[in-house]
């Protein structure tokens, strides 16, 4: 198979040039565009490749013969509807399709349910892939989490589920909250903090599927798969370290407790 690769702003293939639009970000006026375009520009030191045909993840991607850690197009909802994705090739054998990647605080996670849906950010820095992408890869095949934490003081840590889903059993994923499933925990020092979450439907501060009287979203700033509230909040403020505040920053409660708020987390996920 051949491949195309993306580089600055122009995708060429066979000689055949057209403009990128920048997507996944915000427009001048401050408004999230939907992350779910081909048309991510890379950092000067990034290479995007899309690969001829439509790889459903980055297991496909592996396959076909890249293996080397970056920005890859990817087609959870098919032909027609590329989306640029941070692919691991390197973690624990790598073919890691990253949904979820935090590590300065330059893309703010307070954001609405359109938004948590859809995506936002670049894959090239902190973003989040969306709710519905994430429901479309695990509708068509099984799926490996794994979290990957550091700190501020050069610790990280580690936490595996050899099942993750999301509304595995719903007719209408958005209606079923796009609801969690994770199990078969294996611990990387980090301690299971996601499986209390497991079940639970995803909030948001115009959304409260949770079961707390609050709204956990609008308590915390950040949606996620609330219960009453967390264990874990990876989309969280990004704050720094220790805090005097009592879980309002980037947590997982079983290696930090809630009175830490964490440098990096990746969410990302591979077919078992």
């Amino acid at each position: 198979m051949g491949k195309r690769v993306i580089v600055g702003l122009c995708l060429s293939t066979r000689g055949v040039t057209r403009p990128l639009r920048r997507t996944g970000a915000l427009n001048p006026s401050g408004t999230p565009q939907p992350f779910k375009e081909a048309s991510f520009r890379p950092r000067p030191n990034n290479i995007l490749v899309e690969r001829e045909g439509f790889p459903l993840d980055c297991d496909d991607i592996s396959d076909q013969g890249d293996d080397v850690d970056g920005v890859y197009l990817i087609y959870p909802a098919g032909p027609g509807t590329p989306v640029p994705v941070y692919c691991d090739m390197s973690t624990d054998g790598g073919k890691w399709t990253v949904f979820q990647k935090r590590f300065n605080g330059s893309v703010s996670f307070i954001r609405n349910w359109s938004d948590y849906k859809l995506g936002f950010g670049r894959a090239d820095g902190e973003y989040w892939l969306g709710l519905h992408n994430i429901y479309l890869l695990t509708l068509k095949q099984k799926y490996e989490l794994r979290v990957d934490l550091a700190d501020f003081e050069n610790g990280t840590a580690s936490a595996t589920y050899t099942e993750f889903a999301i509304s595995p059993h719903a007719i209408n994923a958005e209606e079923d909250g796009y609801m969690l499933h994770v199990d078969g925990f294996t611990d990387g020092g980090a301690g299971d903090a996601l499986s209390y979450h497991s079940g639970m439907k995803f909030t948001t501060m115009d959304r409260d599927q949770d079961l707390y009287p609050l709204n956990c979203a609008a308590l915390t700033l950040g949606g996620f798969w609330f219960k009453t509230c967390h264990a874990a909040n990876l989309n969280g403020l990004y704050l720094r370290g220790a805090q005097q505040t009592y879980a309002s920053g980037i947590n997982w409660y079983q290696w930090k407790g809630f009175s830490y708020s964490l440098k990096e987390t990746q969410m990302k996920i591979r077919r078992v």
